[in-house]
Formats: C-alpha cells, sequence, structure tokens
C-alpha cells in the first residue's frame, strides 16, 4: 500500500483538512510558484498540524542556507530537491542537516531516472518534464518509463487525481504525491483529500 503527500499546502484550512484526513506527508513550497509561502508562514502553519505528519520542503535551485535555515527553524522536516541539484549540494546538505532528502527527477526517458538513482539521496519523485516549469504543471509522464529495477524508494508525482490514483498505486511507487489533483478553482478541497487519502490507503 503506497503511501501519500498532499503538496502546495499554504492556508489554515488546508492545515485542517490534512488534520482530518491524516495522508502520509505534506509539502510546503519555497520556490517561486502559486503555491509558494516563505519559512515564517511555514513555521505558523506546522504548528497547526498532527505532529505525526511529516512535512516535506519543496525547493528549487535555492541556496544552502536557506534549506537548512528551513530545517533548523522547524518549519520541515524533509528536504525535496526540485531543481537541477547535483550530488554535490545533497552532500554538502548532508553535512548540515540530518534529515531525509528526496531529489525530484524529471522524466522524459528511462535513462533520466537510472541517472538519478546514482545520486546519494534517500528518495526518489519522479514527475513529468516541461521546459515551462520544474514541477507543479499538472501533467503525466508514460509510467512505462521507470524501470523496475529502480534502487531508490520513489514519489511518483505528475498528473494524479482521484482518476487516476489506482493505477498510480500499480506502478510499485513508495508514495503517490498529489498537488493540483487535490484543489478546485487553486484552493485545497477537502472533499478531494478526502478521496484522494482514501484511495491511497485502500486494501484493495
Amino acid at each position: 500500500m503506497p503511501k501519500i503527500k498532499i503538496c502546495g499546502l499554504k492556508r489554515k484550512e488546508d492545515i485542517a483538512y490534512v488534520n482530518q484526513w491524516q495522508p502520509d506527508f505534506i509539502g510546503f513550497v519555497f520556490a517561486p510558484s502559486k503555491r509558494q509561502i516563505t519559512r515564517e508562514k511555514a513555521v505558523q502553519l506546522k504548528g497547526l498540524l498532527t505532529v505525526d505528519i511529516p512535512v516535506l520542503g519543496v525547493f528549487v535551485n535555492q541556496s544552502l542556507e536557506e534549506m537548512v535555515s528551513c530545517v533548523e527553524s522547524g518549519a520541515v522536516d524533509w528536504i525535496q530537491l526540485h531543481g537541477d541539484e547535483t550530488e554535490v549540494v545533497i552532500r554538502k546538505l548532508r553535512e548540515r542537516v540530518k534529515v531525509p532528502i528526496v531529489k525530484a527527477v524529471r522524466v522524459r526517458e528511462e535513462a533520466d531516472v537510472y541517472e538519478a538513482d546514482k545520486l546519494s539521496c534517500d528518495y526518489l519523485l519522479l514527475d513529468a518534464f516541461s521546459p515551462e516549469a520544474y514541477g507543479g504543471t499538472g501533467q503525466r509522464f508514460s509510467w512505462d518509463m521507470i524501470p523496475k529495477d529502480i534502487r531508490h524508494p520513489y514519489f511518483l508525482a505528475g498528473g494524479i487525481d482521484i482518476s487516476n490514483i489506482e493505477e498510480a498505486r500499480k506502478t510499485n511507487c513508495y508514495a503517490i504525491d498529489v498537488s493540483g489533483g487535490a484543489e478546485t478553482d487553486g484552493c485545497k478541497d477537502a472533499k478531494k483529500i478526502e478521496e484522494l487519502v482514501r484511495a491511497a490507503h485502500s486494501c484493495c
């Protein structure tokens, strides 16, 4: 049974929804995007969150100091690198903070996954490639390109909603990552979060 992450939370109402329906992870976006929040806002929201739901901080080519400060301030529990970060960045983070590190891969072909699988991160996140954005596009890639022998446990992202979450469950992913698929008119939707969490955690 895969875990589920609801990403891109930015309001107190969003926290209330996840407190009620208990996804396995949530995500705060610190990179420039329509879902971006500040470290201060993240600390405030995390203070309202059920303590046993880990928070992933989503960063895109941001400074080491900014990422470390988000961990040290208690804003996030994990780091998600969603840009062009290299093995060097991962190693430098390891020297500064002792939290799980997720590296996103924008998949164009199977070789992209194999290349990322060489990294020393704890998890991968497989997402659709877009030349316009690093993530959050709502686009899906062909899940047939995911190698069967991938070494890292991985989060599966990109265009997942209630209509295809059952198919996503069959990919052997560690966790399903949903952002836009949990929204209505650009805001997190309590009913969609309920449906997604129930579907991800279903035993059938």
